[in-house]
């Protein structure tokens, strides 16, 4: 049903582009597309639903549905070139008031966080209280993790091209430990470590904790990291480990493609420097099948892989898990050093909603929901944005980084629309040296609403406003 209502939304998308349809008029009735198309009346309001997220229909109580063609296609932003050096990390207050209980009463743009209604909440409850009936198993240790939790890991990644044994993963509190596990099992303090540039702000705290410092590798909005700017920093430093989002990268949202995760494998293999791969959007996808991981192309066990359910099933359970290849045992020792285990409780839970099969129904629809909550922002974001406004077209996960128009500054409309309760992410907080002032990154993953729609028109009449002053 997916396939096929996104099919008639397409179509309709063309007629409109070829003119059939123009600006303001009125669609032929439910019924008369029914026909014309071959599909079901609920098909039909499927793919209307759509494309009133794309942008390209407006709804009008009991009149149908009208064209309203977005006011312009918004380019994707460019991506300055970060100066490759090693610099210190250091936390922000902005990265923390991202956790904070305040930033829950604004209007949710800020944090990476998808909304409750996007989240499998009556299926987790139900797996939860089967968990709590397990007796001892809810309450003993889980080093290094539920066996029933690891034997569904493993069946999915097998699945998409990493062969493992519950033996080679552990389970860990949410990719971030996952991720600290990582640099302290292969770095030392005052390492020099490879990012993506512009960084989640999650990685560069983690580097921050380890107490490491860190060079920034270019990332193109449709390519991704540039191996090439990665080639010339291993050869130019004493790199001791590198961190990629190959898939729907936070903020970018780009995905490498398999020739280039193949390559980034290789070549971080022939150097001897470890790739740490955060793939916690992986399962995210907007089109066609679930991605491979960059960890399906090593042979070496040189790629340590990191994940987690928080953007998907609950970012409440922080449940996640690593892979480390070859540095199983420098991450196993860190993971008992730090807590011993991850918690019995939601393993077992999880593990039964995957053997039962629902996270895989919960998946189709999420992707989808995730696909026209972000075309729908993007085009409002079109719409109530000045002229000159650049946003990322991401492939997957649920965030949109934006660039404002003649260097406004993206702190400055960070901390206006804090003033009047709506949260964003400035720009800067994705790199160690505030190169991405004129930028912003908006969290896609909220039900429409009158609120979040107001929020965009004002955060539009903000920028607008910045701009003139700059």
């Amino acid at each position: 049903m997916g396939i096929l209502y996104n099919r008639v939304a397409d179509q309709l998308q063309t007629l409109i582009h070829e003119g059939v349809y123009r600006d303001g008029e009125r669609l032929p009735g439910v019924r008369v597309l029914s026909r014309q198309f071959g599909v079901s009346i609920s098909t039909v309001l499927q793919a209307h639903q759509t494309l009133e997220a794309r942008g390209y229909l407006m709804a009008r109580e009991r009149s149908g549905y009208f064209v309203h063609l977005p006011r312009r296609d918004v380019p994707v932003p460019d991506m300055p070139k970060p100066k490759v050096r090693p610099a210190p990390v250091t936390a922000r207050d902005m990265t923390l008031a991202l956790c904070s209980e305040t930033q829950k009463r604004l209007v949710p743009l800020g944090a990476a966080v998808p909304h409750p209604d996007f989240l499998p909440l009556r299926q987790i409850q139900q797996a939860t209280i089967w968990a709590a009936r397990q007796g001892y198993e809810t309450l003993d240790y889980a080093f290094p993790g539920k066996p029933s939790y690891l034997r569904q890991l493993a069946q999915r990644m097998t699945a998409l091209g990493v062969v493992v044994t519950p033996e080679d993963i552990l389970a860990t509190n949410g990719a971030q430990e996952a991720i600290i596990l990582a640099l302290r099992a292969v770095t030392q303090p005052g390492d020099i470590v490879a990012v993506e540039s512009p960084s989640f702000p999650g990685i560069l705290h983690a580097l921050e904790v380890v107490g490491l410092r860190v060079i920034e590798i270019p990332t193109h909005p449709s390519e991704g990291i540039s191996l090439e700017g990665l080639q010339l920093a291993l050869e130019q430093w004493p790199i001791k480990a590198c961190i990629v989002v190959p898939n729907h990268s936070n903020p970018v949202g780009v995905r490498l493609t398999d020739d280039n995760k193949r390559r980034l494998v290789d070549m971080m293999d022939a150097a001897g420097v470890p790739l740490i791969e955060d793939d916690i959007y992986g399962d995210l996808p907007y089109e066609g099948e679930r991605p491979r991981p960059a960890k399906a192309f090593d042979k070496t066990g040189n790629v340590i892989y990191c994940s987690s359910f928080s953007k998907t099933i609950s970012p409440g359970l922080r449940l996640g898990w690593m892979i480390p290849g070859r540095y199983m045992a420098g991450a196993s020792q860190q993971k008992v050093f730090s807590n011993l285990a991850t918690a019995s409780l939601p393993q077992l839970a999880v593990g039964h909603f995957l053997e039962q099969g629902g996270y895989d129904r919960y998946l189709r629809t999420a992707r989808q929901r995730y696909r026209e909550a972000t075309d729908r922002m993007r085009a409002a974001i079109g719409r109530e944005f000045p002229e000159g406004t650049a946003v990322s077209k991401p492939m997957g996960g649920f965030v949109l980084w934006l660039q404002l128009p003649d260097k406004a500054s993206g702190y400055e409309v960070y901390r206006l629309a804090r003033e009047e309760g709506i949260h964003t992410a400035p720009g800067r907080m994705f790199s160690t040296t505030d190169k991405y002032e004129d930028y912003l990154r908006l969290n896609g993953a909220n039900p429409w609403s009158d609120r979040i729609e107001k929020a965009i028109q004002r955060l539009g009449a903000l920028a607008r406003q910045v701009a003139k002053e700059t």
